[in-house]
């Protein structure tokens, strides 16, 4: 027969215990994150269940809450866990203590759930859990959705938060890492591929913000078209040998800011004897004439669509 959950003291009958799981979807972080808290900070269940894993009480899991909202404000994790453990006599008698500001927080109005706990995540300077969080996204969601709804909520609001402070230059930084690491690892390798020549995806000359393309190679790899990364900041001699070497189905070239979207480049590009369709995306291609036969595209999914109906 199974046995009854223990509740721990202090804890509410009528209140259910929460699974890690449970707690991590409730506030939006990873379970190896709870875990972590738990292991460095005592963070953890503060009872028991008889032959089962520990779940979380309401006291628990208000614990848990104050140390998200401190790490909101921009404390340390070990300052957040200091002032949730601190807390605990303000928890018993329904107050709630001001959490400890370290800093500005992300504004992120209308983000999602997970989108805040990828943002809090890496304001923690917690690659872990940023990694957790994206992985888990990526398997859920797919590569654009985790792109578009995670990803690219939480880098506005960090480049948001440097321009206004000039502080978090480092959160930056590493969030890049973690995303690029993630769509890599999210990437299948295609060895045959459903195009029979491969697709070239590069940063115009002098763009160095080339984290979009790795979604994208993820996307299309998953499509199971076949990609070359060329990367940042290409010359435009490497580019045009690029293309004479590989004979490609499609290019795929990068603009985040309009002064890098040269039509030039583009005009520039030499001739094969097989067409190359020749695709332009990204901020910096907004605004300004793109020569033809080159076509924009609205967002990685515009691209992924536009390339894969190009090139099957």
């Amino acid at each position: 027969m199974t046995q009854p959950e223990h509740r721990p003291a202090g804890s509410h009958t009528g209140e259910p215990l929460l699974s890690v799981a449970a707690v991590a979807r409730r506030l939006g972080v990873a379970p190896a994150t709870l875990r972590t808290w738990d292991r460095r900070y005592g963070l953890g269940p503060s009872g028991h269940t008889v032959g089962r894993h520990r779940k979380y009480g309401p006291r628990d899991v208000a614990r848990l809450e104050l140390m998200q909202r401190a790490l909101l404000r921009g404390a340390s994790s070990a300052e957040a866990a200091r002032f949730a453990l601190d807390s605990g006599s303000s928890i018993t008698h329904g107050e709630a203590p001001a959490a400890p500001a370290g800093g500005r927080g992300l504004k992120m109005p209308g983000a999602s759930r997970l989108a805040r706990g990828l943002g809090r995540a890496a304001l923690a300077m917690d690659s872990i859990a940023v990694q957790g969080m994206l992985a888990d996204s990526l398997a859920s969601d797919g590569v654009i959705a985790t792109w578009n709804e995670v990803v690219r909520p939480v880098l506005t609001a960090v480049s948001a938060r440097w321009e206004l402070s000039g502080a978090g230059v480092e959160v930056e930084h590493l969030l890049n890492e973690c995303v690029l690491a993630s769509f890599v690892r999210a990437t299948p390798l295609v060895t045959l591929g459903r195009n029979h020549r491969p697709v070239l995806l590069a940063c115009m000359p002098e763009e160095r913000h080339n984290l979009p393309l790795y979604p994208l190679a993820a996307e299309l790899a998953r499509r199971g078209i076949v990609v070359r990364q060329l990367g940042a900041a290409l010359p435009v001699d490497a580019l045009a040998a690029a293309v004479r070497r590989t004979a490609p189905s499609a290019v795929v070239l990068w603009a985040q800011l309009p002064g890098y979207a040269d039509p030039g480049v583009l005009t520039a590009l030499p001739r094969t004897r097989q067409q190359v369709r020749v695709f332009v995306g990204g901020p910096g291609w907004r605004r300004g004439v793109v020569p033809s036969p080159a076509e924009r595209v609205a967002d990685l999914g515009d691209a992924a669509a536009a390339v894969e109906a190009a090139v099957t």
